[in-house]
């Protein structure tokens, strides 16, 4: 069997395991992507989750010898849920974005990709391979747009025609010269609805995203939430999707055909006062399965707080105060600070000057004077 003939089997099976997009890149460097990165490192855009090196992340060949070319996948996720439950008073709930739906989407597509790579190597023994998902050198989407599985939009995702942006991407090296696959023509247009109503203005222009202001990346933080942010976090407790529910070509994409992906109504519109009550170990139990909860439980129950003032939710107060007084966590008793200087009340206010007396963190000192003397307005 020949090249090309191996890679319509391939192409086959990577259908019959459930990959929903495969196309082949050739496996030269990336100089445009080169020159974006350096110019997000100058501007301190980057999020710092990324590999640093930038010339590993845009020259395959540092990755593997005799690397040719690289594999691209892609596997859809659902923009809908069935069943989710609604957020009222007393029981107000967050939100996780729809790529924490479900089972992590790193371990599903890593077994697809290990699939693949067994399949090639019964075909082809000898070939060099190597697989990454997100977390790899490699950009995701600059592999995904040259191998054709769709193009790079205005709001940094890629768009397929199928799916819209609501799909994974993973990629594998190799040393087998596939034929490359054809890319897709931008079909953003004039189009610019993401960078409009982007809640922190985090898409600088098309293509172009400053990650410190992306709200997808300061959910996932472990420091206090800069004041300018906390409004506009709103309930989410990990990730935004706005970029992509306002997009005019993921209207009506919904794909509920990977059940690893179908949400659980409950763990991704979760309550938020029972969210502040998990130890490490329950956390890690609940929602360890989801991509979500990477982070740990630490950011998820500061945005929980937030999320309980975006609602306006008073009936939290004595559990707020009691993370004032008692958490360990500087972070969550500085939010809670803050928190009650929104939600104020004299129960609060008591509560705080309290604090005050006991507090020897700095920047928690700090929230909690600002809380006191925005109740005194």
């Amino acid at each position: 069997m020949n090249v090309r003939e191996f890679q319509s089997e391939l192409i086959r099976y990577a259908h019959s395991i459930g990959i929903d997009k495969i196309g082949f890149a050739r496996a030269t460097p990336f100089p445009d992507l080169k020159q974006r990165l350096l110019i997000q490192q100058q501007l301190n855009y980057a999020s710092g989750f990324e590999e640093p090196d930038i010339e590993k992340r845009t020259e395959p060949l540092l990755l593997l010898d005799g690397v040719q070319t690289i594999i691209s996948i892609a596997i859809a996720y659902p923009s809908r849920m069935k069943g989710a439950p609604q957020s009222k008073k007393r029981e107000r709930r967050g939100i996780f974005a729809r790529a924490s739906w479900g089972m992590d989407y790193h371990t599903v597509l890593r077994e697809k990709l290990a699939q693949l790579e067994a399949f090639i190597l019964v075909h082809i023994p000898d070939a060099k391979l190597k697989s990454m998902v997100d977390t790899g050198e490699l950009s995701d989407r600059a592999v995904a747009e040259r191998a054709g599985i769709g193009w790079s939009a205005k709001n940094c995702s890629i768009i397929t025609p199928e799916f819209g942006s609501y799909v994974y991407l993973g990629e594998m090296l190799t040393t087998i010269p596939f034929e490359p696959s054809i890319p897709m023509e931008d079909e953003c247009g004039d189009c610019r609805l993401c960078l409009d109503v982007c809640p922190t203005g985090a898409l600088i222009e098309g293509g172009q995203l400053n990650a410190q202001r992306c709200i997808a990346f300061i959910t996932q933080t472990k420091t206090l939430v800069p004041l300018e942010y906390r409004a506009k976090i709103g309930n989410r407790i990990y990730g935004c999707d706005t970029c992509q529910t306002v997009c005019p070509k993921n209207k009506g994409k919904h794909s509920d055909h990977q059940q690893a992906f179908t949400p659980d109504p409950d763990l991704v519109k979760p309550l938020l006062l029972p969210l502040l009550e998990h130890t490490n170990r329950t956390f890690k139990e609940t929602y360890g399965h989801m991509s979500g909860a990477w982070r740990g439980k630490n950011p998820i129950q500061r945005n929980a707080i937030i999320a309980l003032v975006h609602f306006k939710e008073r009936e939290a107060i004595p559990k707020i105060i009691s993370i004032l007084h008692q958490d360990p966590r500087p972070v969550m008793r500085g939010t809670a600070a803050w928190a009650l200087g929104e939600l104020f009340s004299d129960e609060a206010n008591l509560a705080l000057k309290q604090q005050l007396e006991n507090e020897q963190e700095q920047a928690v000192l700090l929230e909690i004077q600002a809380a006191l003397t925005k109740g005194e307005k």
